[in-house]
Formats: structure tokens, sequence, C-alpha cells
């Protein structure tokens, strides 16, 4: 049946034109942002799944950069921990050098004076932004330093757990610093204090090693969570990220379908003047 007052096959056309004008404008879209999720009207639980890998992402650069720096605190203490038991072999090696009868025991002993304040000033000065693990207290009150490491989320929550990597002071200000080495005048007084210089270079090789283990173990933590960052940044961008091939392919379709869509919807509002026809 005919009608002049409803135009069935317009309204088709035009309810068609309109879908087609929708999936065109977010095709448009998505290739002007570059995403298929741009905000939450797009895909809700989609959207709120990467803000929360976002969030992430953006905590995992920050302790990676924090971690970066616990490892520069640590190698300068560490290197600090190496100069002073290559002074101390030095120390050994001159209590070594008059353990005999018939040397000259002021002169070594006043290098070995000089070698001990040197030491001193190395402690002293092995700190990188105020926390120096030679001394008894890394940071006023604390006898440790502490970097936080990671943050674990909780799968399903907002709950994360926070892990932290903690380096001890091997406190050389106390053990070697303050350590009392025997003023050589004789033989005797020069093999007890090669006795007690190589306790000194004994503290001195432990506390090295145990630095440049703890700055290991954070490198490698901030490679790892460099690693994860990038991840989480990968991952976010396969959920929200939108595909520019499929994209250009569906305008291309879209724009052919917009052309047809309006073709046929001028093809259905031109029905109506057939009627015309039977009253001629």
């Amino acid at each position: 049946m005919s009608s002049i007052l409803t135009n069935n096959g317009a309204m088709v056309a035009l309810q068609t034109l309109k879908g087609i004008n929708s999936n065109l404008a977010k095709t448009q879209d998505q290739i002007s942002t570059g995403k298929k999720v741009a905000n939450a009207q797009d895909n809700a639980a989609v959207w709120a799944i990467s803000k929360v890998m976002e969030q992430d992402q953006s905590s995992f650069k920050t302790i990676q950069s924090n971690l970066n720096l616990a490892e520069s605190v640590v190698t300068t203490g560490r290197k600090g921990a190496e100069q002073v038991r290559d002074l101390l072999q030095e120390m050994s090696d001159l209590a070594a050098s008059v353990a005999s009868d018939a040397n000259d025991y002021a002169t070594v002993n006043s290098q070995i004076v000089a070698k001990k304040n040197q030491i001193t000033a190395i402690i002293d000065a092995s700190q990188m932004n105020g926390v120096n693990l030679l001394k008894t207290n890394p940071i006023p009150g604390q006898t440790d330093f502490s970097v936080l490491a990671s943050m674990d989320r909780t799968s399903g929550t907002v709950a994360t757990s926070k892990v932290s990597i903690t380096v001890a002071s091997v406190d050389f200000e106390a053990d070697i610093e303050a350590a009392t080495v025997t003023t050589i005048t004789d033989r005797a007084s020069a093999l007890t204090a090669l006795g007690e210089i190589e306790a000194l270079v004994n503290i001195a090789k432990v506390g090295a090693a145990d630095l440049g283990t703890s700055a290991k173990r954070i490198n490698d933590q901030s490679n790892f969570v460099s690693g994860l960052a990038d991840a989480l940044k990968s991952g976010v961008g396969a959920l929200v990220d939108a595909d520019m091939e499929e994209a250009s392919a569906r305008l291309q379709a879209l724009q052919t379908q917009q052309q047809l869509g309006i073709q046929a919807l001028s093809i259905a509002n031109q029905a109506p003047q057939t009627i015309l026809a039977l009253f001629k």
C-alpha cells in the first residue's frame, strides 16, 4: 500500500543513514585521537582497567627513578669502602716492612697515621644526597637506608603492598675510623699494629662486598621495574589504542555506505511523487 502520509521506505533509509553517520563519526574520532577507547563512555570496563594500568605504569617509572638514585647512593659508599680497604692494605704493608729490627720506625708510623687520617676523610666524604653508608647513621637517627622497590597490586582491588630494599650501614665510622692502631716504636709494636690493621682490612673487605651486593640487587630491581613499566604501557595500548589500518579501511567503507544511504533516502523521498501518475 502506498501512502502520501507515511513513507516507510524513507524512514528505513533515514535510520540506516543515521547509523552509518554515527559509525563514521566514531571512526573519525578514533583516527584523530588514535584511541578506540578515549573515555569512559566508549567502554567503561576497558577504560577503568586501562586507568589502573596507567597508574601502575606511572608509579613504576617513579620507582625506577628512585632506585637509580638509591643505586648511586650505595655505589658511592662501595667506592669509598674500596678506597678504605686499599689504604688499609698500604698501612699493612708499611707495618710489615718494619717487622724486623733496625728500621726507621718513626717515619713508618707517621705514614701510617697519615693514611689513617686519609681513611677518616674518605669515610666522612662518602655520601650521596646526604646519605653515607660508611657512617654509623647513614641518615640521622637510622642505621640503614631504604628505598621503595615495588608496588604489588592485589587482583581486583585498589589495595597495593609495598616492597622496599633496605641497605644496612657498614659502620666504618665505629669499626675502622674509631679503631686504635698501636704506635710503632719497635719490632714488637710493629707486629702488634700489623695484626690490628689486618683485622681492619678484613672489615673493609666485607663491608665493600656487602655494599656491592646491595648495589647489584638495586640495579637488578631497577631493570625489572623498567621492563614492567614498558609491559604495562604496551598493555594499555593493546586495550585502548585504535588499529589505524583497520580504522582507515572502515572509514572508506563507511564513506561509501554514507553515499549509498543518501542516494537510498533520495529515492525513497521521491516515491510519493509516483502516486501523482495515478491521477492523470
